[in-house]
C-alpha cells in the first residue's frame, strides 16, 4: 500500500479542484450545475478516504479525474451549450451539440475500468469473459440508473429540468445515451485492460490476473 500521495495524485487533485472552482463561479444554471457535478462531489471524498486502504491504479485515478472534468465543464455551460461541442458539431456536420454524447461515453468508459479493478483485486471473478461481461453489466446498470434520475428530474421539475436533460429535441436521447455508455465501456475493456493489469500487479505487489 502507498505511504504517501504521489506527485501525480496531488496534480490530479489540484487540477480537478481548479476546474471545479472555475465551473462553479458562474454556471449557466445553478441547479443544473449541482446535478451535473454531484457524481464528482461524491467520488472525491470517497477516493480520499479509501486512498491508503485501497489505492487505485494511476491509470484509474487519471481517468476518474478526466471524467470529473467532463462533468464540471458540462455543468458550467450545460451540455447543450458547451463551446467545444459546437466546434465538434461544425467539424462533423452534426445536427446537434454532441458534448452530452462525450459525457455518456465517459459514463461507460471509466466505470467499466473501476468495476474491473475492484472485481480483479477482490478475487471476485476469475474468468476473463465473465469479467468483461460483468463490467459491462455494471456500466449499463449505472447508465440506466442515471436515466431514471433524469426521468425523476423531468417529472419533479417539468420544464425546469430541460437544461439537465439536454435532449435537444431528440426523442431517442435516452436510448442513445445508454448506447454511448455501452460503447464507452466496451472500448475501455478492449483498449486498456492489459495496461490496467500491469498497473494492478504493481499496486498489489503481485499479479492477480485471472
Amino acid at each position: 500500500m502507498t505511504s504517501a500521495p504521489k506527485p501525480l495524485h496531488w496534480l490530479l487533485i489540484a487540477a480537478t479542484l481548479a476546474v471545479l472552482t472555475w465551473s462553479g463561479i458562474a454556471p449557466y444554471d445553478r441547479a443544473t450545475w449541482w446535478m451535473e457535478v454531484a457524481p464528482a462531489l461524491l467520488a472525491l471524498p470517497l477516493l480520499v478516504t479509501t486512498y491508503r486502504r485501497f489505492p487505485l491504479t494511476d491509470l484509474l485515478y487519471c481517468l476518474i479525474a478526466l471524467h470529473a472534468i467532463v462533468l464540471m465543464v458540462g455543468g458550467a455551460y450545460t451540455y447543450a451549450r458547451v463551446p467545444f461541442g459546437f466546434d465538434l458539431q461544425h467539424w462533423l456536420h452534426l445536427q446537434r451539440n454532441p458534448y452530452d454524447r462525450i459525457g455518456h461515453f465517459m459514463q461507460g468508459f471509466v466505470p467499466a475500468l473501476v468495476a474491473r479493478e475492484i472485481l480483479l483485486r477482490g478475487g471476485h471473478v476469475t474468468g476473463k469473459r465473465m469479467l468483461g461481461f460483468l463490467c459491462l453489466c455494471v456500466v449499463m446498470a449505472i447508465s440506466a440508473w442515471y436515466e431514471l434520475i433524469e426521468w425523476g428530474a423531468a417529472v419533479a421539475l417539468g420544464q425546469g429540468a430541460d437544461e439537465f436533460l439536454g435532449t435537444q429535441g431528440d426523442q431517442w436521447d435516452t436510448q442513445s445515451d445508454m448506447l454511448m455508455a455501452m460503447i464507452g465501456g466496451a472500448a475501455a475493456l478492449l483498449l486498456l485492460a492489459r495496461w490496467q493489469d500491469r498497473q494492478i500487479a504493481a499496486v498489489c505487489g503481485k499479479s492477480r490476473m485471472p
